[in-house]
């Protein structure tokens, strides 16, 4: 028999086969919905809208300590970005390194400890010796004023100085204006985009960066985990038919890219995108987006670290604690 299942996940390229009905849940009559915004997948299903969603990794893993925790996670990782990228400073602060980020005043997207904000600090931590408490913490919209996301907890633990920025303010001009030193943001400022001079990454040729990181770490940075309702998992093999969905629809967007290779990605607009493409693949591999516990789990484990290291989660939880127990063998 039939189960209904509504399903709420951002359109991205690899979810596409389940929103046009490439690809189908097996057994379940699943209804795919999106928004213009991701967060706002996040909010409804923390309102209860749905059965199966995209959830931000920062935003799921605060509902654990909450008395009745909803979600367990499925290991589909839809959203995932190097961070080093998304750090951006004042070019007359005079910081000229990650240690010079000490003692100042920082933006941050959001919310204390959103997914993009996590692991550039816990990078600036474990690399280069910059831990939170060492900066004054401003909160807000990077190029829109935003309000308070209001409908997850907000813990910030004792020591670290957080504030929000005033009604109507953007972190990007405070930023540009030098109100605040650096930024950490999953939007890049508007000041950026427009070439201004008063704004600069902090680390110039990221990509390098980024990549030296992957070489070292084996981590391509997770941002986001699609989870699902407790009470369902009980249902047998309903978690890992959605599982196998998820990844059916990744390997058609994988494949696409992996046989466009034979006549130059012709059909993409980018000039010499088959060369990056390359260059991605050596160091990549074919499945660079890979689901599965075993292919994430230093990856996850290490999220998982930062989040209670900065005081986001009230214990340290594990791959075991946050996947649905039947899909630990992915």
């Amino acid at each position: 028999m039939s189960t209904e299942l509504s399903v709420g996940v951002y359109a991205y390229e690899h979810t596409q086969a389940l929103f046009d009905g490439r690809v189908g849940v097996d057994g379940v009559d699943a209804v795919f919905e999106t928004a213009p915004l991701v967060s706002d997948v996040f909010r409804r299903a923390t309102e209860g809208h749905y059965d199966v969603a995209e959830f931000g990794l920062t935003y799921f893993l605060r509902t654990f300590d909450l008395d009745d925790p909803p979600f367990l996670a499925l290991p589909v990782l839809p959203n995932r970005n190097f961070r080093h990228s998304a750090i951006f400073v004042n070019t007359a602060s005079g910081i000229e390194g990650p240690q010079d980020l000490a003692g100042r005043t920082v933006g941050e997207f959001a919310l204390y400890g959103h997914d993009a904000g996590i692991w550039p600090k816990g990078i600036l931590a474990d690399e280069y010796g910059v831990t939170p408490d060492q900066c004054r913490w401003v909160i807000g919209g990077t190029n829109h004023p935003l309000p308070a996301f209001d409908w997850v907890p907000q813990p910030v633990p004792d020591g670290v100085d957080v504030r929000r920025a005033e009604d109507g303010r953007t972190l990007g001009a405070m930023l540009e204006s030098g109100e605040i030193d650096a930024l950490i943001s999953v939007d890049v400022p508007q000041a950026v985009l427009d070439g201004s001079p008063r704004v600069a990454r902090l680390f110039p040729d990221y990509e390098a960066v980024e990549r030296d990181y992957y070489r070292r770490t084996g981590i391509f940075p997770p941002m986001h985990v699609v989870v699902i309702r407790r009470e369902l998992v009980r249902r047998r093999g309903l978690a890992r038919a959605v599982y196998d969905a998820f990844g059916r629809a990744k390997e058609l967007a994988e494949r696409r890219y992996l046989d466009g290779a034979v006549k130059q990605h012709m059909g993409l607009i980018t000039p010499w995108f088959s060369a990056l493409f390359e260059e991605n693949r050596r160091l990549l591999g074919d499945d660079w987006w890979p689901y599965g516990v075993a292919a994430n789990r230093r990856a996850v484990d290490t999220f998982l670290r930062y989040h209670h290291e900065q005081g986001l989660s009230k214990r340290r939880l594990t791959c075991e604690d946050i996947f649905v127990p039947e899909l630990l063998d992915t």
